[in-house]
């Protein structure tokens, strides 16, 4: 790559094909499809339980509202028009992740393209498609699905807000950074970003006070406010839920996290394509990046190194920087064709086309998979089913017996979400014991046991009921204890507790 360059932002390569703009959309069109008609058929083979996550965000789709006690409502309003049109299976749960991942991938195309060349565009959706985070993600519902889409098309139309002095443009970038603040707050970062690299790049500070850009910040306030509504009703339930998956109280000093994290990076991004991505940083560093190289730069390095920096101070998963992963899916494969790096980058390509069909295989054949590192997972994700079945049996041995539950109640998040959706048709009101202090998860917001609860209660845990339970109701006798099939390789052990006369007049 060449010395830093105040090309324009549509500048071509030096290299292009070509090939025209609309030869290239077709192909990508076409590659992409496939992807997604693969996928579809995975997610139509996939033995793999809801797991807790996609079946809490399934219970919230049964009540719609501007927000939820860990995110915001976007994810609900998916699953809500999915299983709408579709059913409440597991496939119909899940079919918005891999349709949305096309989508981005469009969009990916569109700002390759608009930035360098329909080739580029091409590769840059082909590297997004595959990319071992994306294959995951389109095998399950989660947060991360629509707040991609969206990061994407409000990076598209910031290059459009850049080239283009029409008002349509802040509206859009607007109506995308608002859409993505209610996907996820990490959506924020975007914000960010844009503020970054319209700071370092003096011809473009000027857009700071341009009424467009004010538009935008409107039109995003606007749409968020509901959410924000929402919070302030319920005792800022979700903002105080980021604060603490944050865990700044903790020990600020995790240099393994940092390693854990950056490590993952490798597994989301795609090895080669991540390394790709820390030899442009290193040019940047060195001798600074042409224009459309650095405004992509701008999208995908500040959320990394904000994220590594959480991971160092406290800790990270490896999907909170997953965002960067839209702008650096054209850098790199951009960088690349400049550099004529034909090899590593159709080898990675191929790597991540078979990584996709190990996932596949995994989640088709989930039940049977006796490889240790995976069966670990994989049990956490498997015999949801067979723990609901249990509980029915008891729910229907005592309405036979004449003494039915009144209610059910457990004492964790997983096991809430897992019941409300294996035990959809259940009656018995499903209920979790709540937090002292204050809600610690969506459950003890929405469905806490409260006195005026029917009894006797049926408890169901993975294990008995602690003594700040039990203590407190006038009888409280076990049951059965299960050890249920999670999978053909694994067990989940758990436990029924008779539960009745709950005592008032303590604490």
């Amino acid at each position: 790559m060449g010395r830093n360059d105040q090309s324009p932002v549509s500048e071509r390569t030096a290299e292009a094909d070509q090939t025209s703009a609309s030869t290239w959309l077709l192909a990508a069109a076409g590659v992409l499809l496939a992807f997604l008609a693969v996928r579809l058929v995975a997610l139509h083979f996939n033995a793999v339980d809801l797991i807790q996550d996609e079946a809490q965000y399934w219970s919230w789709s049964r009540a719609l509202a501007f927000g939820y006690y860990s995110k915001p409502p976007l994810i609900a309003w998916l699953i809500w028009l999915s299983t709408a049109g579709c059913g409440l299976s597991e496939f119909c749960v899940r079919l918005p992740s891999p349709i949305i991942h096309f989508l981005t991938g469009m969009i990916v195309f569109a700002i390759g393209a608009r930035l360098y060349d329909g080739r580029v565009g091409f590769w840059s959706a082909l590297v997004y498609t595959t990319m071992p985070g994306v294959s995951f993600s389109a095998g399950i519902i989660s947060t991360d699905v629509p707040m991609l889409l969206l990061w994407a098309a409000a990076l598209y139309g910031f290059i459009v807000f850049l080239e283009d002095n029409q008002w349509w443009s802040g509206a859009l970038l607007g109506l995308a950074i608002g859409l993505g603040m209610n996907a996820k707050y990490a959506m924020a970062y975007f914000v960010l970003c844009a503020v970054i690299y319209l700071a370092v790049t003096p011809h473009r500070r000027r857009l700071l006070a341009s009424p467009r850009w004010w538009l935008a910040v409107a039109v995003a306030v606007v749409l968020i406010t509901p959410n924000l509504a929402w919070n302030y009703a319920n005792g800022f339930a979700t903002l105080a839920h980021t604060g603490d998956n944050a865990r700044l109280s903790g020990d600020l000093f995790n240099p393994v996290e940092v390693v854990e994290f950056l490590v993952a990076q490798f597994g989301v991004f795609g090895p080669v394509f991540f390394f790709g991505l820390m030899v442009v940083a290193w040019r940047a560093w060195r001798e600074g990046l042409r224009e459309p190289d650095r405004l992509l730069f701008a999208f995908a390095a500040p959320v990394i190194a904000w994220v590594t920096v959480l991971a160092f101070i406290s800790r990270a998963n490896a999907n909170w920087a997953v965002a960067s992963y839209v702008a650096a899916s054209v850098l790199v494969p951009a960088v690349m064709i400049r550099d004529g790096s034909w090899g590593w980058l159709k080898g990675s390509l191929a790597l991540h086309a078979g990584i996709m069909a190990v996932f596949a295989v995994a989640v088709w054949q989930a039940d049977a998979i006796n490889f240790p590192v995976a069966r670990n997972y994989l049990t956490q994700w498997l015999g949801w089913d067979a723990v609901a079945s249990a509980t029915r049996q008891q729910l229907e041995e005592a309405r036979r017996s004449g003494k039915p539950y009144g209610s059910i109640l457990t004492n964790d998040r997983t096991m809430t979400a897992e019941l409300l959706y294996y035990m959809r048709d259940e009656p018995t009101p499903i209920t979790t014991w709540p937090n002292a202090v204050r809600p610690r998860h969506h459950y003890q917001l929405t469905r806490p046991f409260l006195e005026t609860s029917p009894q006797p209660v049926l408890f169901v845990g993975r294990g008995p009921p602690r003594p700040a339970i039990s203590e407190r109701f006038r009888q409280a006798e076990p049951i059965a204890t299960h050890d249920l099939a999670a999978g053909s390789h694994g067990t989940r052990r758990v436990t029924f507790t008779y539960l009745n006369g709950l005592r008032t007049n303590q604490p």
